[in-house]
């Protein structure tokens, strides 16, 4: 399983361990930014990144209102979330 290759699915996972289920208040993913590079950062987020770790079962996903949530598997991951940000100072800067 590649879900923690790419550092966007990193991100976006790392985020969700901060969710707190309730409060009820869903991560959004941020389109707002408007140069080239964030146009691409969001066309492989809706196609390649947010489709994947829906497809494990690590987020729900709602496409209208750009809303990511915890999914049924995120407790699989979590663990290994928590050691990643616990040493986050050991890893490369662009990690996470």
């Amino acid at each position: 399983m590649n879900t923690l290759a790419n550092v966007q699915r990193r991100k976006i996972l790392v985020r969700l361990l901060d969710h707190n289920p309730q409060d009820d208040t869903p991560v959004v993913v941020d389109d707002s930014e408007q140069d080239q590079d964030a146009i691409e950062r969001l066309i492989s987020m809706q196609h390649v990144h947010l489709p994947k770790l829906e497809e494990y079962g690590f987020i729900e996903w709602d496409r209208d209102s750009h809303e990511v949530r915890k999914g049924p598997k995120f407790n699989e991951i979590q663990p290994l979330l928590e050691l990643l940000v616990s040493h986050s100072d050991e890893l490369p800067d662009d990690w996470l």
